[in-house]
């Protein structure tokens, strides 16, 4: 799972990433020692000002977690940030529901994955700062 969500976020060794969701620590650790410097927890980073281009949520098993997880991480994301969801959870709808609410933060659906964790979906936020601005 780390794997694919590395591919699917294009996410480079002098990226920064922001981690999110029940098993962010692991997810931390595995990244770590797979030479990526740059990531941090929504818990241990600081303050969220949009510095980080790449966004993962991983561990979270309810649909109200995810979500959660997503609200909490769109602060730390930058104009042009790169997602991946895992959606390990089996309530009926969960992988729409959650495309519908990427949408409405702005995100553009990319990609799709099945693997053995579950289902990682991947979005892109592109120009999202041009759209506040005219908001």
């Amino acid at each position: 799972m780390v794997d694919t969500m590395i591919g699917l976020t294009r996410l480079a060794h002098l990226h920064r990433a922001i981690i999110a969701g029940s098993s962010s620590m692991e997810f931390y650790l595995a990244l770590r020692r797979r030479g990526f410097p740059r990531v941090a927890t929504a818990q241990t980073c600081r303050i969220p000002k949009g510095q980080h281009p790449v966004g993962l949520i991983a561990g979270s098993n309810s649909l109200q977690a995810i979500e959660a997880a997503m609200v909490e991480l769109l602060p730390f994301l930058g104009t042009s940030a790169a997602i991946a969801v895992l959606i390990d959870c089996r309530e009926t709808g969960a992988g729409l529901r959650i495309r519908e609410r990427l949408e409405q933060m702005g995100f553009r659906i990319e990609a799709g994955v099945r693997c053995q964790e579950g289902f990682v979906l991947s979005a892109i936020r592109h120009g999202f700062g041009q759209m506040e601005k005219a908001a």
